[in-house]
């Protein structure tokens, strides 16, 4: 209730300045006041300060449109040639580098690795032992001399041992031996040692296969048994898969290798048939010791099979079926081993076979003669190498090495692709080494953050928890931290880091997002670091850390405590801006890209923490603004008043970005009300763009030339004004006030200073209009006039759009919200009280040029009618009228060009309410002449009518035909009438009148009247009468009632009846009848009527009129009504109240009176004219 009270209080100042426009016109100005009733010409210092000062608050206006599109610009620039800023390096993260000992040892395991190459080089592995040699010089910066010790060294030292490790994967498509057709598969491998398939004719027509022995062996109780610890120059065989054509066997053996350039892999698959054990078929052949005989015992396994190939198939009962074999000479191994589907082959060309068997064969070193393999794992020697060849090979990339994807010359990946495959390095341990090697390695030297997420996918592919423990868990585990924490540190300070305005940089933090992303999901970042489980949390931490330190950045660059006010107050805007800015930035550029990278709401963490910033520092601000304020009474300087309107716009951007916050987000921000801070230096400062809005609407009508502008009917001045006012409306809505009341009590003070700044321009434009005046031809000053009229009419429909342009319907719901339906009422009047003052000041001002136009036609005007007037009879009507046409029609075509519509319908209102005017004068002073005197006019109206009606361009036909055209149309029609005719009318309107009458103060008389049809006789029952009005000194009167048939020349023959005299009194009874004879012919006339004459009755003068009533006859003789009997009793009195209206004041009695030379028009004024003498007698 408190807030609506004072919501009156404020709103009935409001009110009452708007509600005195009039007033205030009417008083004299102060100096003070910035609208005056006769302005001086401005200083151009002013003028060019307004002009300045709109220009200023058009820029604050724009700002968030050229905020969001700088930002646009900054993410669509196209500088990926700009290479990014350098990333901020942490001397903790920085790994040591190898001592020279320590190289020249990695040196010589590398030499090493390239002597003991074995495998079948890919075209992308360098065969020359020179050109490594050369390319390792350089990575190690190794000397000739050196080189040439190490390498004798190596080549005197004992070689490599290889192993190979065979793993059977699976088979498909096997040739079915069951009657079932299906086979029971199982598989046979051994090394053959020094042989080879090109080495005779008939080594290539035959294949090796092993053969289990014929005798009994005990049953085999489980798909396999153990083989013997010894694997060396041994036969191994797999589980049997039974009833299978595509067996799948997921096995892994070592075959010890003696010659590694000879030696070949041989694999039987062997459909199982009896019962006797695989691995027991198998000891004999494994119990043959020495290479020769290994060899002796396949060519007797070949020699049989050619036996048995040739026996009958029912010779052998339970002998198992041959599925296929295939051979595979080590010396054709890639360097990186096998990884396919063999095809297998028979043994004979008359055998049959089909399918393919999917092995994965990998050579290996069993033992390295080098220093390093002795004292240190092969992960960790794989490991330095790799970082080694790393900082060598980034060393020397040219183009954009901050952008370099990790890839190596050719002899760098022969040297390490020979080195983890001689050093038996799985896929998973390659995979995390790389990951260390080049994590580590981006640390100190930035490479492309898609390599390292690459790695890292590698890692998540080949991961096997089982096959990371010790070390490597721990390096493992310590890579991934560092690497999280060196990005944390990065994101921290990404603003400096990764600016917006470097398209690479936006594309490497992107790319290093989705790195961390990925990682917080990899298995293998859950298993070695369990205890960092919620990485989000440490990205909401180091962007909040780092949005703190940024702004403390800002606060420190501009310094906003420094300097008087007004500085402080630009250096927080500057402060404010760059904060909308960043802002703009994360919600465009960082958003998305952490949403879509690592799911964190990087917007809302930055925006929450840099608005309560801002909040908390401009809070302190606006206090030491009211408090400055207060102590200088309330001054508001110009300067000051831009720079916290600057600063309110700039805060409103601000807090208009929590509509992109998650909704649980929004709520109860610091920002929230901080208009509140702002409200007593808006109101200041709305004074200001007051002032200076009256001193740029005083210029712009000192400059007016009132020539229309372009393709418009109005000048430069209204221009300017409307271009004023929509700049004024553009900061309320800017401003966008959320407070119900304040919003109120400042949308009536906009209004107000609208409407009292619209009036002083109307009214300036016609003081300038009229100066204008003297001196110039009608033509000109017509135009200028219409100029005038249009630019009022511009303004005036400006105004009219302010309901809408301010939100009025917005303003009364929100204090109905608040203050309920008395809120909503106060708002509606007060703001629509103050539009329709105006428009009636505006309208007023309008009319008032108009009168200056007609004011000007109104001798020419005055002329042509007096033509009109005094034509003879002789000339006819379209002669007499031409004229006058002629100069409407000239004068129509000028204000046709310069008005818009709605001037131009009120000039025409206007001229067409004169003409009526000046022909009513002239038919006045002309009473009692000719009829043809009045039918001219009458032409003359009717062409005027259809002139400015232009059929349906012009004035409305309805709107013409009201006011001083009906009066004068009834004028012309009446004066064209014969006397009798203006007799009737003269009964009828008494007819009209007295049916209207109630209650008068001249009393009343009651009467009955009857009519007898067959005797046409109409008898009148005088009755009584009650209040009559005393005419004599002693308070009474002697009333006597005449009753006489009207018109008389419609009853010729009927002579008027009086009722007896009844002395002193006010309430005659009178109880009297009178006959008097009615044809039909008669009474059948609306005219025809009774009249009642009420008399005072005086013995020494002249009776005094007391009252008439007429009743028309109509009422009681009509065909069909019942007669009445002879005494009336059938017939309820009627009553009929008396009037006393003065005969002269109507028309027709004017007219009549100026028909000098009709007795009949004569003798009915005369009697007239004897009533009104007795009324002024009394």
């Amino acid at each position: 209730m408190t807030t609506l009270l004072d919501l009156k209080s404020s709103v009935l100042r409001q009110v009452q300045r708007s509600q005195s426009l009039r007033s205030r016109r009417e008083t004299p100005p102060t100096p003070g006041s910035p609208l005056t009733h006769c302005p001086d010409p401005l200083p151009r210092r002013i003028s060019e300060e307004s002009v300045e000062f709109f220009e200023r608050v058009n820029a604050i206006l724009q700002k968030q449109e050229n905020l969001l599109r700088a930002a646009q610009d900054e993410s669509e620039k196209e500088a990926c040639t700009v290479p990014p800023p350098q990333e901020h390096v942490d001397q903790a993260f920085i790994p040591e580098r190898l001592r020279r000992t320590e190289l020249d040892l990695l040196y010589e395991e590398a030499v090493y690795t390239v002597v003991n190459r074995v495998g079948v080089p890919s075209p992308e592995h360098v065969r020359s032992d020179e050109d490594l040699f050369a390319y390792l010089l350089k990575v190690f910066d190794m000397g000739e001399e050196e080189h040439d010790i190490i390498l004798q060294k190596v080549q005197e030292s004992k070689r490599a041992s290889f192993s190979l490790r065979a793993s059977v994967m699976k088979a498909k498509n096997l040739m079915a031996k069951d009657a079932n057709g299906y086979s029971d598969p199982y598989c046979m491998l051994g090394i053959l040692l020094g042989q080879s398939p090109r080495d005779t004719e008939e080594k290539k027509e035959r294949k090796f296969s092993f053969r289990k022995r014929k005798e009994k062996l005990e049953k085999r109780s489980s798909t396999k048994e153990v083989l013997p610890a010894r694997c060396i120059q041994v036969i191994q065989v797999t589980e049997v898969k039974p009833e299978t054509l595509n067996p799948v066997w997921d096995e892994h053996f070592v075959f010890e290798i003696d010659d590694v350039h000879s030696d070949l892999l041989h694999l039987d698959i062997w459909d199982h048939d009896d019962d006797v054990s695989v691995a027991e078929a198998c000891k004999k052949l494994n119990e043959v010791s020495g290479l020769r005989g290994m060899g002796r015992y396949f060519k007797q396994i070949a020699k049989s099979v050619r036996s048995n190939g040739s026996a009958s198939s029912g010779s052998e009962e339970n002998a198992d079926d041959f599925l296929g074999c295939t051979n595979i000479p080590l010396n054709e191994f890639p360097i990186v081993g096998y990884d396919t589907w063999f095809k297998l082959e028979p043994r004979s060309s008359t055998s049959k076979v089909q399918g393919e068997c999917h092995l994965i064969l990998k050579l290996f070193t069993s033992q390295r003669d080098t220093a390093l393999s002795k004292s240190d794992s092969n992960v960790s020697i794989h490991k330095k190498l790799l970082s080694q060849i790393i900082e060598y090979e980034h060393a020397h990339v040219k183009r954009e090495p901050y952008n370099w994807n990790g890839r190596v010359c050719p002899p760098a990946w022969t040297v390490l692709t020979h080195h983890a495959v001689q050093t038996d390095l799985s896929p998973l341990q390659q995979a995390v080494i790389r990951w260390q090697c080049y994590s580590s390695h981006h640390r100190t030297q930035r490479v492309c953050y898609s390599l390292l997420l690459r790695l890292l996918r590698t890692v998540d592919a080949e991961w096997d928890p089982t096959a990371v423990r010790g070390d490597l868990e721990r390096q493992l585990s310590d890579s991934f931290r560092l690497y999280t924490e060196h990005c944390l540190c990065l994101m921290k300070n990404m603003r400096q880091v990764f600016p917006c305005t470097s398209a690479a940089a936006i594309t490497r933090y992107e790319l290093m997002l989705r790195g961390i992303g990925f990682m917080q999901n990899m298995q293998a970042f859950k298993t070695v670091c369990p205890l960092r489980h919620d990485l989000h949390m440490d990205i909401t931490t180091a962007v909040k850390k780092g949005t703190v330190e940024w702004y403390e950045s800002l606060i420190a660059r501009y310094k906003p405590e420094d300097g008087p006010l007004e500085e402080q107050l630009k250096k927080l805007v500057q402060v404010v801006d760059s904060v909308c800015a960043d802002a703009q930035r994360a919600r465009i550029n960082y958003n998305k890209l952490f949403d879509s990278a690592v799911k964190v709401d990087f917007f809302s963490i930055a925006y929450r923490q840099l608005e309560k910033q801002v909040a908390d520092d401009v809070n302190v601000a606006m206090e030491r603004v009211c408090g400055t304020l207060e102590q200088e009474s309330s001054r508001l300087t110009q300067t000051m008043g831009e720079a916290i309107f600057e600063l309110f716009m700039s805060l409103k951007i601000l807090k208009d970005f929590r509509e992109f916050l998650p909704l649980k987000d929004a709520k109860m921000l610091a920002l929230t009300g901080f208009h509140n801070w702002f409200k007593s230096s808006i109101h200041k400062w709305l004074q200001i763009v007051h002032d200076r809005s009256g001193d740029r609407i005083r210029k712009a009508v000192e400059t007016d030339t009132l020539e229309p502008v372009q393709q418009a009917k109005h000048s430069s001045s209204a221009v300017e004004v409307a271009t004023c006012f929509g700049q004024v409306r553009e900061i309320w809505l800017q401003l966008a006030w959320p407070d119900s009341a304040g919003a109120f009590i400042f949308v009536t003070r906009l209004t107000d200073n609208f409407c009292s700044e619209a009036v002083s321009y109307s009214e300036m434009m016609t003081r300038k209009v009229e100066r204008n005046q003297l001196g110039r031809d009608h033509k000109s000053f017509t135009v200028q006039l219409c100029i005038a009229l249009n630019n009022t009419e511009h303004v005036r429909v400006f105004l009219g759009q302010l309901p809408r342009d301010l939100d009025w319907q917005g303003v009364e719901r929100a204090m109905e919200e608040s203050c309920g339906a008395e809120g909503k009422e106060q708002v509606y009047k007060a703001l629509n009280g103050q539009l329709f003052n105006v428009d009636l000041d505006l309208q007023r001002e309008a009319k008032r040029l108009i009168t200056l136009l007609t004011d000007k036609m109104l001798p020419e005007l005055r002329r042509y009618i007096q033509h009109i007037s005094l034509s003879p009879d002789s000339i006819n009507n379209d002669d007499a009228v031409s004229p006058l046409m002629k100069y409407l029609q000239d004068t129509m075509v000028i204000l046709t060009e310069n008005l818009v519509k709605e001037n131009l319908t009120k000039v025409l209102q206007s001229m067409w309410e004169l003409l009526l005017r000046m022909i009513l004068d002239a038919v006045a002073e002309n009473r009692g002449v000719q009829v043809e005197f009045y039918n001219r006019f009458q032409y003359t109206v009717e062409t005027l009518l259809q002139f400015l009606h232009a059929k349906g361009e012009g004035l409305s036909l309805e709107d013409m035909k009201s006011g001083d055209y009906k009066v004068l149309d009834e004028e012309l029609r009446l004066n064209k009438c014969p006397s009798f005719e203006l007799i009737e009318q003269y009964y009828l309107e008494k007819i009209s009148q007295q049916k209207t009458l109630k209650h008068t103060r001249y009393g009343r008389i009651s009467v009955k009247c009857y009519y007898d049809a067959p005797e046409q006789r109409l008898t009148v029952e005088m009755l009584h009468a009650a209040d009559i009005i005393a005419l004599d000194a002693n308070g009474l009167s002697d009333p006597f009632v005449i009753v006489e048939l009207c018109p008389h020349h419609l009853f010729p023959m009927a002579k008027s009846q009086r009722t007896q005299v009844k002395l002193k009194t006010l309430h005659p009874v009178f109880d009297e009848l009178f006959s008097f004879h009615v044809s039909p012919e008669q009474y059948r006339h609306r005219f025809a009527c009774l009249t009642f004459t009420v008399m005072d009755y005086d013995w020494l003068s002249t009776n005094d009129f007391a009252g008439e009533a007429v009743a028309p006859l109509s009422d009681f003789c009509w065909p069909g009504r019942p007669n009445a009997s002879a005494a009336g009793k059938s017939v309820q009195p009627v009553i009929l109240h008396l009037s006393r209206s003065k005969p002269s004041e109507k028309p027709i009695m004017r007219m009549l009176d100026a028909r000098i030379g009709d007795k009949e028009a004569q003798e009915f004024v005369r009697r007239l004219k004897e009533i009104e003498k007795s009324m002024e007698e009394e």
